[in-house]
């Protein structure tokens, strides 16, 4: 199978992390994830690693300057063992700069941006889906009070525990916020990895397998 370096692209609560874990598991890809780096990073004890912990303890931003340094290490070497099929990057770029500099840094490298896979949704199916999914504290099931609910109120139907929990920012008001912050900065990414050829567009909105089985179309085509 061959090495696939692919963006997942969407707004919050489209279904990239879920996506990104069936791609580790069905095809050896490694998800990038900022808030993974930025966190493993704090705690390696390297000199990056010292920047971003000081930067963080501070509570201030880490520059895009970091966050690409960070990406550089994985493109020099981690994870590429065999049975590696390339990585999924969540959550940068997030920006029009933070994908140009991706872009330096991987033609840099010598590596190759396989696909930006847009996950479409419409604005009110999502707040639907988000705003009325909760999961247990338990065992981590997630149900959903329309799409599924529990078979007994208030319990599990694997575990049984009755410790049933929903986000905090699962809520209309803060679903609206993250989504006017990703209409703003991150979706003119869309255009811009349309121009350069790179973007295929999938129905986040469908059933997980339907999903799956989509992003796997692009991800095979040459």
């Amino acid at each position: 199978m061959a090495v696939r370096h692919i963006i997942l692209l969407g707004p919050p609560g489209a279904g990239k992390g879920t996506q990104a874990k069936r791609l580790e598991e069905a095809r050896g890809m490694v998800q990038l994830s900022t808030g993974d780096m930025l966190r493993d990073a704090k705690s390696s004890g390297t000199e990056m690693g010292r920047r971003v912990a000081e930067i963080m303890d501070k509570g201030q931003l880490v520059t895009d300057e970091i966050v690409i340094g960070l990406i550089e290490e994985k493109l020099n070497g981690g994870g590429q063992g065999n049975g590696f099929g390339g990585f999924i990057f969540d959550g940068f770029p997030r920006t029009l700069p933070q994908a140009d500099a991706l872009g330096a840094l991987m033609e840099r490298k010598g590596q190759k941006l396989h696909s930006v896979i847009e996950m479409q949704v419409d604005d009110a199916a999502l707040v639907a889906r988000i705003t009325g999914r909760y999961t247990c504290g338990n065992c981590g099931a997630v149900y959903h009070d329309v799409t599924r609910p529990t078979k007994v109120p208030g319990t599990c139907d694997v575990c049984g525990s009755t410790d049933m929990r929903r986000r905090a920012d699962d809520t209309e008001e803060a679903l609206k916020t993250r989504l006017m912050e990703y209409y703003k900065k991150t979706s003119p990414l869309i255009g811009y990895y349309w121009a350069k050829g790179k973007l295929a567009s999938v129905d986040g909105l469908a059933e997980m397998d339907a999903v799956a089985g989509a992003i796997a179309k692009v991800l095979d085509k040459d």
